[in-house]
């Protein structure tokens, strides 16, 4: 069985316990809340004094006790103030990252029916 190539990427479900997280001395994380609908969408975020510097992952479906939730999750982020983007030129908001923690965003609603 060939093994996909390294930039290939699985929408399937992540299993409990199955995310892990770079964060520490001036490292975080940011996990944003979406909308099922959203699953499969690719979400950008970069410092706010620099656009230009995007990181990206796909939105993808989670099991939690109780259910699934469909979010993104994003480690390895410097410690800092940055900017959702709603499209590749629309700021949906802001959010603080904290050194050697998690920020979580909540994903509007309204514009995810958008």
């Amino acid at each position: 069985m060939k093994k996909p190539p390294p930039s290939w990427h699985s929408m399937t479900p992540s299993g409990q316990g199955t995310v892990m997280l770079n964060i520490g001395a001036g490292i975080g994380a940011l996990i944003i809340n979406t909308p099922g609908r959203m699953h499969g969408r690719e979400i950008e975020v970069s410092p706010v004094d620099d656009a230009a510097t995007r990181t990206q992952a796909a939105v993808r479906a989670r099991y939690v006790r109780g259910g699934v939730c469909f979010s993104v999750v994003l480690d390895s982020l410097p410690e800092g103030r940055y900017t959702v983007w709603d499209n590749p030129i629309t700021p949906l908001g802001e959010i603080d990252v904290p050194g050697g923690g998690v920020a979580q965003f909540t994903w509007p609603m309204a514009s995810a029916a958008a």
